[in-house]
């Protein structure tokens, strides 16, 4: 990779994290504070959400009917994602410490905190549950699938893949031979310093 693609992933990563903060603090100035696990919304903002929260009954009658033919199908998707969870955890548990990869914590990536939402009734309450596990667990992974590429082939891919995770950015170039075996070393040891 040469000095300017890297001094330029090095300015959107910096760009990235600024915006992450600047984001942060917006919501938590505006809507809400992080005490713990707990979200706590200022008492005017809480009591807003509970007028406007539906009914469950009313709920239930506007609710489009195809979303609860779809909804057995969509909720079976648990089972795979269980596994998945418990094979990928168990894979990290066992193999990073052998690779001297720091593992990734599973609590920065699965969430669950639309609970505490005061707008959503109980079904809704389920629903963002389930997605916040879906989605979360699949970033973990992503996440896990995306050190062990480092360590194990950090090399781009000669097509443009779409979705490829932030660590693709900083692989070895498609065919750049040169002192591989050092740099692939370097991408190895740089994992057991990270997150």
């Amino acid at each position: 990779m040469n000095d300017r693609i890297r001094q330029l992933l090095q300015q959107m990563a910096v760009l990235e994290d600024d915006l992450r903060v600047a984001l942060h603090e917006q919501e938590t100035s505006v809507l809400f504070q992080i005490k713990g696990k707990r979200v706590e919304f200022e008492h005017s903002i809480k009591s807003a959400h509970r007028r406007l929260k539906t009914g469950l009954l009313h709920w239930l009658m506007t609710y489009r009917p195809l979303n609860l033919v779809t909804g057995p199908v969509i909720y079976s998707m648990i089972v795979p994602l269980l596994i998945l969870d418990l094979c990928v955890s168990f894979y990290q548990v066992t193999c990073f410490p052998i690779y001297r990869v720091a593992k990734v914590r599973r609590s920065d990536y699965i969430v669950f905190d639309r609970q505490h939402l005061e707008y959503l009734n109980v079904i809704e309450k389920f629903h963002c549950t389930y997605c916040a596990y879906g989605a979360g667990l699949l970033a973990y992974v992503y996440e896990i699938v995306g050190r062990t590429e480092q360590y194990f082939c950090p090399i781009k891919h000669a097509r443009k893949i779409l979705g490829a995770h932030s660590r693709h950015a900083g692989f070895l170039d498609y065919g750049d031979a040169a002192d591989y075996e050092a740099r692939l070393e370097a991408f190895r040891v740089a994992l057991a310093n990270k997150d």
